[in-house]
């Protein structure tokens, strides 16, 4: 039977309902386990942990929203992914882990053969733990890294820690998708952006929704989307204030670099589903052949 998922939302779990989580996170027949903004207690909590540790099949774990809500929860989870191989994303969205606490965990974080994804949204970091997590968005050419990283709402972090991320970002050989949204970021911060974005070679989706943007930073982000190839598709720049005009230029150059790659990804697509496609680029003429015994030879001249 292929593992499947266990979510409970807002639930006060009894001692009965965590043994049976625990049995299936033992019996490898979890694959999502999901206890967002549950209450449990601190026994109990122990217990999921070190199901989490003996599972094989768990790859992604959900617990937003408080689940991680003493500096005791925070060194019981870290020694669980010390020795679970499985995780993939790990969701800790809401959590007041403070930078203290990321200090704890990170340990875990980066040993950890299987993560690629982290949500530290809304739990207290500063700079401090910034740097923390730039040691997880390690340079090209070293290590692998995460792919997906939500930092949202932790205005205690500054420019000089948001600069210290820019520059893991325009480094990172692996990252994909950044959730800034909903920190005070403002113009400068955006700038910096603007830089890793142009910079990397992975970096998709950019989350800057709230964050204190105006037209300056989005005529910045402007000049880079339209000037440098990029490998960003996705910019959120919503509820900020930023005039409707720039940010559906923006969306159109997006779109634009989508649509091209599209059909670049079409074409070859068609070559290799038929390699009988020779093209002639001296002549201009292309030849197409049917490739299997018994077809009829097709062919097309293009003047």
């Amino acid at each position: 039977m292929l593992p499947g998922s266990i979510q409970i939302s807002g639930e006060t779990l009894s001692g009965a309902e965590i043994r049976d989580i625990c049995e299936s996170l033992r019996e490898n027949s979890v694959r999502l386990l999901s206890l967002r903004g549950c209450q449990l207690s601190e026994r109990d909590f122990g217990h999921v942990c070190r199901g989490v540790a003996e599972s094989r099949s768990l790859a992604q774990l959900n617990l937003n929203l408080g689940i991680v809500s003493n500096i005791n929860r925070v060194k019981q989870l870290a020694e669980a992914l010390k020795t679970n191989r499985s995780v993939q994303s790990l969701f800790l969205h809401g959590s007041p882990l403070t930078d203290a606490g990321l200090a704890l965990l990170n340990p875990a974080l980066s040993i950890h053969p299987s993560l690629v994804a982290l949500d530290l949204g809304d739990c207290m970091l500063g700079d401090e733990g910034i740097n923390l997590i730039c040691g997880l968005l390690p340079p090209d050419g070293a290590k692998s890294g995460l792919k997906e990283l939500t930092l949202s709402a932790n205005p205690g972090i500054t420019s000089k820690g948001w600069g210290r991320l820019a520059i893991a970002v325009a480094h990172s050989s692996q990252l994909r998708v950044l959730n800034l949204d909903y920190n005070p970021l403002g113009d400068q911060v955006a700038g910096m952006l603007a830089v890793a974005v142009a910079s990397s070679r992975t970096l998709e989706v950019l989350d800057l929704e709230g964050t204190g943007l105006t037209n300056h930073s989005a005529q910045t982000l402007l000049d880079m989307v339209e000037n440098y190839p990029t490998a960003l598709r996705t910019l959120i720049l919503a509820e900020n204030n930023i005039s409707p005009e720039l940010q559906q230029q923006i969306s159109d150059l997006l779109s634009e670099g989508e649509e091209e790659e599209e059909t670049e990804a079409n074409e070859v697509t068609a070559r290799e589903k038929n390699p009988w496609i020779c093209q002639n680029n001296s002549s201009s003429q292309m030849v197409l052949m049917t490739s299997g015994l018994g077809d009829s030879l097709l062919a097309e001249t293009e003047m």
